[in-house]
């Protein structure tokens, strides 16, 4: 099961707030090292002092033409705005309130998107559980995607193309997912997964 639509739209507006909030950080970082105040970065720059107020807190998302003007203010490229410093470990936190989890049509199956929002057009990555009963249907993904499922608690059955695959905890499934499957629970008890989709894999023969 793939990020599509609206679960879709809502990972890569959260993605967006991250990197507001790294540009907020890195706007003001480049403002204090050049001395500058608020309304001197805003008299070189052209970008009223209110918005670059706004832009350090992370309360607005500024336009490409803004960006391009705080940096040609601070003497620096647009990737430099955008990018962490250069000396800085990565390191990157999600709360689990931050998580955005999408949810099965019977209601009985979540999926917590854990993978990082810059490798979703390929990589995605959940914490999947489901209650009994729970099943999971996923359209077949783009030629050549590949789900891996690897079950933590409880047991689960894969359905790919008419053949099925039962899991115990401690079992990790490779599939093919450009096809129809489906992932249920048919046992008694609740189970958990991580579930891996690469999405553009090589071909398989």
């Amino acid at each position: 099961m793939g990020i599509e639509g609206r679960d879709k739209q809502k990972a890569l507006e959260a993605g967006a707030a991250a990197l507001s909030g790294q540009l907020g950080k890195t706007v003001q970082r480049l403002r204090k090292a050049y001395n500058l105040s608020l309304s001197e970065l805003s008299e070189q720059s052209g970008v009223a002092k209110s918005i670059i107020s706004q832009i350090e807190r992370n309360e607005t998302n500024p336009t490409l033409a803004t960006i391009w003007r705080l940096a040609q203010a601070l003497d620096v490229t647009m990737e430099r705005v955008l990018r962490e410093r250069d000396d800085s470990p990565f390191i990157e936190k999600i709360s689990r309130g931050d998580t955005p989890i999408l949810v099965s049509d019977d209601g009985k199956c979540r999926l917590a998107i854990t993978g990082w929002i810059k490798t979703v057009d390929w990589l995605q990555c959940y914490d999947f559980s489901a209650e009994p009963g729970g099943v999971l249907e996923s359209d077949a993904h783009q030629p050549g995607a590949v789900e891996q499922l690897s079950v933590i608690e409880g047991e689960l059955q894969v359905e790919v193309a008419g053949e099925t695959d039962f899991l115990r905890a401690g079992e990790t499934l490779r599939y093919r997912a450009d096809r129809p499957h489906l992932i249920r629970n048919g046992a008694e008890t609740p189970a958990r997964a991580v579930m891996i989709c690469i999405l553009k894999a090589a071909a398989m023969e």
